[in-house]
């Protein structure tokens, strides 16, 4: 198989692990509370990534490269998991969905900002129409949906792209999967500690459901998608494998209604597809990615 080929099933595969993030969260925190399962999920997975670290001997990041590490941990280990755990206690996760059909807009937006990209003047038009269908949207849902929780994951959403675009930017001179690794490992001593504070006064009443949600979050969201997700971006070129990304609120959806048995409406799903269909217009204005980017990724 060529490395090619591989690198879209490797992405593949990440993005199949990232859209089953959402439903899992739902089920853990019916019975665990937001917190405890974001510090939980963050120590858990940064247990794992030391492991890793120590048994391939990696190299430790330098002292310049520890303030965009703790941008990573505060988007992606501790920003998005905390509240979008938040936001299903008030949203159904199939809501919340959709606006994750806003991630790679918001990661091309921080590229921007933080990496000095200077994409074509259509890239935000169609920023700024997918962004009103996302509150349109949510205004439809009336009485059902509730403003808490949607700015709970515009929040969300805002956070896991800047941790995204820096992370992007770092894996440049550390590689891809071990960004999320160290991220995870200097976010321990901080939420180990916090973690045992805030640990459940009984177990006795959480369901089986919420530790299997409580294990995939674990895992696969915060460790194993991301080691077949940068592993695609290095071997598949960053431009063309990262609009795999778009698939996952379709994938989300499904699980969904598999899983939690919620109802799909329609108009979720014209939503879906309204702000995906905006976000490729915006990627097919961005300025095209650094292919020396991805031919230093695919070498570690």
């Amino acid at each position: 198989m060529d490395r090619i080929k591989e690198g879209w099933i490797s992405g593949f595969v990440g993005v199949l692990i990232f859209s089953g993030s959402l439903p899992a969260t739902r089920v853990a925190v019916a019975d665990f509370d937001p917190l405890f399962l974001t510090l939980a999920r963050a120590c858990i997975a940064g247990l794992l990534g030391a492991a890793l670290l120590l048994s391939l001997r990696q190299k430790r990041p330098s002292r310049a490269d520890l303030p965009a590490l703790a941008i990573v941990s505060l988007g992606v280990v501790i920003g998005f998991p905390l509240l979008t755990a938040l936001a299903l206690r008030h949203i159904t996760a199939a809501h919340s969905i959709v606006f994750v059909g806003l991630l790679p807009l918001t990661t091309a937006i921080f590229g921007v900002m933080r990496g000095g990209e200077r994409p074509q003047p259509a890239f935000w038009i169609f920023s700024g129409l997918g962004g009103c269908l996302v509150a349109g949207f949510s205004l439809l849902q009336g009485y059902s949906a509730s403003p808490a929780g949607d700015l709970l994951m515009l929040g969300a959403i805002l956070l896991c792209g800047l941790g995204y675009a820096e992370g992007a930017k770092l894996s440049r001179r550390l590689g891809g999967w071990q960004v999320i690794s160290w991220a995870l490992v200097l976010s321990l001593p901080a939420m180990a500690p916090l973690m045992l504070l805030t640990w459940p006064a009984s177990l006795n009443g959480i369901g089986m459901p919420a530790w299997l949600g409580l294990a995939y979050v674990s895992l696969f969201s915060m460790l194993i998608g991301f080691v077949f997700w940068y592993r695609g971006l290095a071997l598949g070129g960053i431009t063309g494998v990262g609009q795999l990304q778009l698939l996952q609120p379709f994938f989300g959806l499904f699980w969904s209604a598999l899983i939690l048995h919620e109802v799909v409406e329609w108009t979720m799903i014209a939503a879906t597809v309204a702000v995906i269909g905006c976000v490729v217009g915006a990627k097919r204005f961005a300025n095209p990615s650094d292919t020396k980017t991805a031919l230093s990724l695919a070498s570690r």
